[in-house]
């Protein structure tokens, strides 16, 4: 096992287009599967209401681990801890949407609909502000 440097670690997280998001609930700590993009030192995503995006709100820290793996020996994982912002503006929204849109251009309409009007669906579009991060490797 290696530890990597900070810029293979972003380096790893940008490369990724799937990670797990980690934050605390009320019950402990949740985990939950997101798509996202590394821009600058923010890591921007977004959801619908509901249990990840209360946790959250209520507790901002959080973090996003992304893998890379190539077999069972060859493998590199690195995390990225920061806090959580909701993202209020109407243009950012958009904009952070329609780049998610072109890495996931399967994305339901809910996403299609922000960017037709900001007003439109509950969704939440968020960045976690990145503090620091970390990674290792095998093989």
């Amino acid at each position: 096992m290696q530890f990597l440097t900070e810029a293979e670690a972003i380096e790893l997280i940008r490369a990724g287009k799937i990670g797990r998001l980690g934050c605390v609930d009320e019950d402990g700590p949740y985990v939950v599967p997101i798509n996202y993009l590394l821009e600058g030192g923010a890591i921007y995503s977004h959801a619908l209401p509901g249990k990840k995006i209360n946790a959250m709100r209520i507790d901002p820290r959080v973090c996003l681990q992304v893998d890379h793996i190539q077999d069972d020996l060859h493998w590199s994982s690195a995390i990225a801890f920061g806090k959580f912002e909701e993202i209020r503006n109407p243009q950012i929204r958009r904009d952070v949407i329609r780049k998610l849109l072109s890495g996931f251009p399967k994305m339901t309409p809910v996403e299609t609909m922000i960017i037709q009007d900001a007003a439109a669906p509950d969704s939440v579009v968020f960045k976690i502000v990145v503090e620091r991060v970390t990674a290792v490797m095998e093989g």
